[in-house]
């Protein structure tokens, strides 16, 4: 009879943990905080530019820094990239 009792209660525990793991993930939609240098989109990790900046013409220019190396990505309304990168 105890080990019913048991058996049944470590059920209940196991049964327990698996639906706080499946509300954890449903929860998971939340942004990535500002603070990280990169935001996740689906399970890839993409670096989050330092500064952005939008030209008139539709330019986007994009700068990411990390350590004495700049690099700047400008993407153009045509689609076109350029990717540079510079090191002091």
């Amino acid at each position: 009879m105890k080990r019913v009792v048991i058996l049944i209660g470590v059920g209940a525990v196991m049964v327990a943990g698996l639906a706080g793991a499946a509300i954890a993930q449903q929860a998971s939609g939340t942004a990535t905080p500002s603070t990280f240098k990169y935001e996740l989109q689906g399970n890839k990790r993409v670096d989050r530019p330092d500064s952005r900046t939008v030209a008139a013409d539709g330019t986007i220019r994009e700068e990411y820094k990390s350590g004495n190396c700049t690099k700047i990505k400008e993407t153009r309304p045509d689609g076109a990239v350029k990717t540079t990168q510079k090191c002091d």
